[in-house]
């Protein structure tokens, strides 16, 4: 609250912009969603949008970090105060667990909606959604090599491997729950990782 009383009118704005693009975006998809749903959601004007963001494809990428911004505090909150590798990675699951009954935004995950769009007819979405995988995987290897380093994981386990393997299986699951509307897929797959991710730990 203090925060929002410190921008200006011109920020808040733009905030406010932001916010609803990235729910409509997550919901309808960047093709599937006008500038007249934009200025419907936001109560602006055309001229109103466009001055704040020169172009949709504009709009679109401050759209997508706030959603991703909005994921990634999901995922800090849920493994902070965990120190074990192991534990860590049981959280993230968990995250992910209650997705599709409560996606981050309305819409579901909003890295794999906008991956599946964005392939070949928005690169500059496109690149933004590889910098936040990337980001997303190597917060997971950096969890995992240090789980190696502190003999919480196996020395034979491959930080790139794992990270691969529980991101595939997650985002894969969380698809086919929101197509088929059906949480199973997802606690599937959790039921299948936990147990993969017991088995990485050393040996007795």
């Amino acid at each position: 609250m203090w925060f929002a009383l410190t921008l200006s009118k011109s920020e808040r704005t733009r905030a406010h912009i932001v916010e609803q693009a990235a729910l409509l975006f997550n919901q309808q998809g960047y093709a599937g969603t006008s500038m007249s749903d934009l200025m419907v959601a936001t109560g602006l004007k055309k001229g109103g949008l466009y001055n704040h963001f020169p172009s949709k494809d504009d709009l679109a990428l401050a759209a997508f970090d706030y959603a991703i911004a909005h994921m990634q505090k999901q995922f800090r909150e849920a493994i902070r105060g965990k120190r074990h590798a192991i534990d860590r990675l049981l959280a993230i699951l968990r995250v992910y667990e209650h997705m599709a009954e409560q996606p981050p935004l309305p819409g579901g995950c909003p890295i794999l909606n906008t991956a599946i769009e964005s392939d070949d007819t928005h690169p500059a979405l496109r690149d933004r959604t590889c910098s936040a995988l990337n980001q997303w995987r190597h917060l997971m290897k950096r969890i995992i090599s240090k789980g190696i380093q502190r003999g919480e994981l196996s020395e034979t386990v491959e930080a790139e491997q794992v990270a691969t393997v529980l991101i595939s299986t997650l985002e894969g699951a969380v698809m086919m729950s929101k197509l088929y509307e059906e949480d199973s897929y997802i606690h599937r797959a959790i039921a299948h990782l936990e147990t993969y991710l017991q088995q990485l730990r050393p040996p007795p």
